[in-house]
């Protein structure tokens, strides 16, 4: 983007305000004045606003819900501040159904108008799923906790998609070595990708459920509950287990070309959590 279309941009926005309130023509831009400090900022911007979108689901339809944004670019030493309310005005242009496209083009669109170089989104939002429980059918809701996170370096514009899913895992080593069963717990599963290729929220979901003990559920009768201990008594895992499992998955799936994948097991016997963490760039690796 060049200088005299940036300038351009920035007198369309005057003009805009101007027609809309001629008083404005006499207010000064402080935010534009020269700043003596020749210091650069990383990062200015919004955070922690709310507003409502639109996400498509794998059933077919979109799934209305509210996300929590974060927006910023970079200020060059010579800017004395941005300009704050033109993040809202972006957000507000695309606050209808939000995909791996559009959001990228928010993000270039926020950097061109901010006159910056690099900028950074990060959106994150509850998803909701229905499930029915294994034995008796009852439908539930499960909720996830989805974000997208974008960055723009210069022209480079790069894509992740996170996802955290809870599972329940039980303990090989207990089961092993007790008489009167296992011990188990609530784990969280994190896996974070580069979004380069098309994928359904749901897939990263299925992967990270079918790789616990057991996958949880919105409710569960009597004969749900008994399937679901038996099936986690029959499937143990340590948090190192369920990380490399997921991994293999990702690895045999070429549109994931970068990724995360984080696992954390609230113990039920001890009082810390476990951890585990694995990371591949597919593509770092080949060069």
């Amino acid at each position: 983007m060049s200088i005299v279309a940036k300038n351009r941009g920035a007198d369309a926005d005057a003009k805009a305000t101007t027609e809309r309130n001629p008083h404005s023509a006499h207010i000064e831009d402080v935010q534009g004045r020269a700043d003596p400090r020749n210091v650069a900022i990383n990062k200015v911007g919004i955070c922690d606003i709310r507003h409502p979108v639109s996400i498509g689901q794998r059933v077919g339809g979109h799934q209305s819900t509210v996300a929590t944004f974060g927006m910023y670019v970079n200020l060059p030493h010579h800017f004395k501040g941005t300009h704050m309310s033109r993040f809202v005005q972006i957000l507000n242009a695309h606050e209808h159904q939000i995909t791996v496209d559009s959001f990228k083009c928010m993000l270039g669109e926020m950097t061109e108008r901010l006159e910056a170089d690099n900028g950074h989104i990060e959106m994150a939002f509850p998803y909701f799923i229905d499930k029915y429980a294994p034995v008796s059918g009852e439908k539930g809701v499960m909720d996830y906790e989805v974000a997208f996170i974008g960055d723009q370096h210069a022209d480079k514009i790069s894509l992740q998609v996170q996802v955290k899913v809870p599972v329940t895992t039980l303990c090989p080593c207990s089961k092993d070595i007790s008489e009167y069963g296992a011990h188990n717990q609530r784990s969280l599963i994190t896996i974070t990708v580069r979004g380069d290729k098309f994928f359904w929220l749901e897939e990263l979901i299925d992967i990270a459920e079918s790789e616990g003990s057991s996958e949880l559920y919105g409710i569960l009768k009597r004969a749900d509950e008994k399937a679901v201990t038996e099936r986690a008594y029959e499937n143990p895992k340590f948090v190192e287990d369920v990380v490399r499992d997921i991994a293999t998955r990702l690895n045999a799936d070429e549109r994931f070309r970068y990724y995360v994948v984080e696992s954390e097991n609230f113990e039920s016997i001890h009082n810390h959590s476990a951890y585990a963490m694995i990371e591949l760039d597919k593509d770092a690796e080949n060069s």
